[in-house]
């Protein structure tokens, strides 16, 4: 009977360790929903044609390997332009949606905020991701540089 007690408490300890020690790690684990890349200036004159419209995008991806469903869930840039998300799905283990600025049917990995006018500044700007209840998951920022119209993030 002693025995018995012994090998119990001891491997009580040890995971009891062991959830203690897993904890911190796992919480400063990057988000799984992130920003993937900006293409803030559509390439090209900007004549506000849909088409134009439609070649600035930002992009997601997802790197957990669950699927995420992205209903409630906003972007917003600095100006606060505010794209709502349905009920969309991003597959899991590199999973990746456009949304485009323009308008156009919505598929499985493009969705469109459906505006007349260019979202994304030129000069710079901040794309903020936020989850249904409003926690911000991710950023990406990016400043205005002569030889590039998109930034990865």
């Amino acid at each position: 009977m002693r025995r018995t007690i012994s090998i119990l408490t001891t491997t009580a300890a040890v995971l009891t360790g062991t959830l203690v020690t897993a904890g911190p790690a796992t919480a400063a684990a990057t988000p799984p929903l992130r920003f993937h890349g900006a293409q803030y200036d559509s390439p090209g004159k900007d004549t506000r044609s849909n088409a134009s419209l439609n070649e600035e995008w930002i992009s997601l991806v997802n790197t957990g390997s669950r699927a995420v469903n992205l209903r409630g869930y906003t972007i917003r840039d600095t100006s606060n332009h505010v794209y709502t998300f349905g009920s969309v799905s991003i597959a899991g283990n590199g999973g990746r949606l456009w949304l485009r600025t323009g308008k156009g049917t919505d598929k499985a990995r493009t969705r469109y905020w459906g505006s007349g006018n260019y979202v994304w500044n030129n000069t710079g700007d901040t794309a903020s991701l936020r989850n249904a209840a409003g926690k911000q998951l991710d950023t990406c920022t990016w400043k205005s540089k002569k030889d590039r119209t998109w930034v990865a993030c």
